[in-house]
């Protein structure tokens, strides 16, 4: 469902499936070939949420952004299902596991994967190129090309997907 707010509206681009279960609210700009999937919540009210082109938010995550803020995820990025993202700059390509929390001002860099279930706490900065985790999260090591390749093809898995619910919907039974 998209919602207005505060006198404005989410937009997204070309080839962007937005599920009808997911809640998009107000200041929420989305790309092209973006998959939104079902429960997710994007609440642009008092915040901005922009989302670069080829990225997917999986199921149940959750996006916000502060009083007058962005929050600004790149381009080909996935974010895995239950993340909740507050106010984060996540790079192009990077990876966000499942259950992993990004606080308040805190970073990503490009091409970086924060495993799942960590938590990467208020205004912490992730290095570009590496793979982090914990709580708090921290470097375990660079990125390589097993994890380029196992993701790329992830990410392109969500582009393909986005395309097929646009193409043939869903049939409730």
């Amino acid at each position: 469902m998209l919602y207005g707010f505060d006198g404005k509206k989410p937009q997204s681009g070309n080839d962007t499936y937005i599920s009808p279960q997911a809640i998009l609210i107000g200041d929420v700009r989305i790309g092209e070939n973006c998959y939104i999937g079902h429960g997710a919540i994007l609440r642009g009210d008092y915040g901005s949420i922009e989302i670069g082109s080829g990225t997917a938010i999986e199921e149940g995550v959750i996006i916000h952004a502060p009083p007058n803020k962005t929050c600004k995820i790149g381009e080909r990025v996935i974010i895995g299902h239950g993340a909740i993202i507050h106010a984060a700059i996540i790079g192009n390509h990077a990876v966000i596991g499942m259950g992993a929390v990004l606080s308040i001002y805190s970073e990503v860099g490009m091409n970086t994967v924060v495993a799942e279930g960590s938590v990467v706490k208020m205004r912490q900065v992730i290095q570009g190129g590496v793979v982090a985790g914990g709580n708090p999260a921290k470097v375990i090591r660079k990125i390589a090309p097993k994890d380029e390749e196992y993701w790329g093809m992830a990410k392109q898995l969500y582009i393909d997907l986005a395309k097929k619910y646009l193409a043939i919907g869903m049939q409730q039974v």
